[in-house]
């Protein structure tokens, strides 16, 4: 005979989830509220007619009082700052000036180049910072932790169009161990443009996917140079994260009492005082994840790389301000999601978050 449990403890735990689920989709909500906001009021204080900007300085009253209704300028603020969050909603960012093509429209086309090269950097940032700082928290004072350090140092002290110049000049002009500018050579694209189908906007996965591998091969000569220089930015803010981390950790009772014990020294550090690391180590890699997405815009620059960018710095030389406030709404769109998943990775390496 089934026993049925009359406790309240499950019709509480389910409150307690569906108050946290309330909870969440409140602050998302505010957090959305508050960027659309933000990039409104940029839009209306900046020193730009953005009727001039539509219609050209060479039109007279009478098409600018129409293009100044027409694009709503006329209502009350409160009824303009509406309509822009109703249409951002619905996905609708305004159309760009430059290409006279939907924002969204166009950032979908560009966001995958940068996606593609903010994850390999990340990538090659996380498997070399994360060891790095680990080796250099176990020996402090030692050559390795000084070595550590001064490449820290170093990645936070120079300029990345500068490291991106210099690579170039060395790796491709001078040894052409690695390619061009560019996502590819120009011999390549048109194969690309034509022979390969698009299913996730990043050359390496379509190639792959699809089996051409001799523009995998050139699509990866390109990416490898702007992607160690935005990784070795990475790696330096990560392997200084995990180095204080590490060392925070090693000095707690646990991994004194483990060493005491006789536990292997590879399994304390490694195992569990690495294990209690990553839960503030991830909001780290997060971060940085983000701060790549969105702040590679020398890199893609230096590399003429076709991303989100090099597409807001063009726009904003081209006084497009309805790209420029829809790549700033999608950057910030970005940090919500990617604070959220780190809040889910949270759940899975520590069992106390639940």
């Amino acid at each position: 005979m089934a026993v049925t449990d009359t406790s309240p403890r499950a019709p509480s735990r389910l409150a307690r989830r569906l108050k946290t689920a309330i909870g969440l989709v409140l602050a998302l909500a505010a957090t959305f509220l508050g960027l659309l906001l933000v990039t409104f009021i940029i839009g209306r204080v900046v020193p730009i007619d953005p009727v001039l900007a539509v219609i050209g300085e060479r039109a007279t009253q009478e098409q600018y009082d129409a293009a100044y209704r027409a694009l709503g300028l006329d209502k009350p603020m409160w009824e303009q700052f509406w309509i822009y969050v109703v249409n951002a909603v619905q996905g609708d960012l305004g159309r760009s000036l430059l290409t006279r093509q939907p924002v969204a429209q166009d950032i979908a086309r560009v966001f995958p180049a940068t996606l593609e090269l903010a994850t390999i950097a990340t990538i090659f940032g996380v498997l070399a910072g994360i060891p790095a700082g680990v080796l250099a928290a176990t020996r402090p004072g030692s050559w390795v932790d000084q070595l550590v350090r001064f490449v820290g140092l170093m990645g936070y002290s120079m300029p990345v169009f500068w490291l991106g110049l210099m690579g170039l000049l060395l790796f491709y002009g001078m040894l052409d161990w690695v390619g061009g500018p560019g996502r590819l050579d120009a011999s390549y694209e048109m194969m690309f443009e034509f022979d390969v189908p698009r299913v996730t906007g990043m050359i390496l996965i379509d190639t792959a996917l699809s089996g051409k591998w001799d523009i995998f091969r050139n699509a990866l000569s390109h990416i490898v140079l702007p992607a160690a220089v935005l990784g070795y930015y990475s790696m330096a803010y990560i392997s200084r994260m995990t180095r204080s981390f590490m060392m925070n950790e090693l000095s707690q009772e646990y991994v004194t009492t483990a060493r005491v014990k006789g536990m292997p020294e590879w399994r304390v550090i490694w195992v569990h005082a690495l294990k209690n690391v990553m839960v503030p180590l991830i909001t780290v890699i997060a971060l940085s994840y983000a701060n790549l997405l969105e702040g590679s815009v020398l890199t893609e620059t230096v590399f003429a790389w076709p991303g989100l960018g090099l597409y807001i710095t063009n726009a904003l030389f081209s006084a497009d301000m309805p790209a420029v406030l829809g790549g700033t709404v999608v950057v910030g769109l970005v940090f919500v999601a990617l604070n959220m998943f780190s809040d889910v990775l949270y759940r899975l390496v520590d069992p106390r978050a639940k």
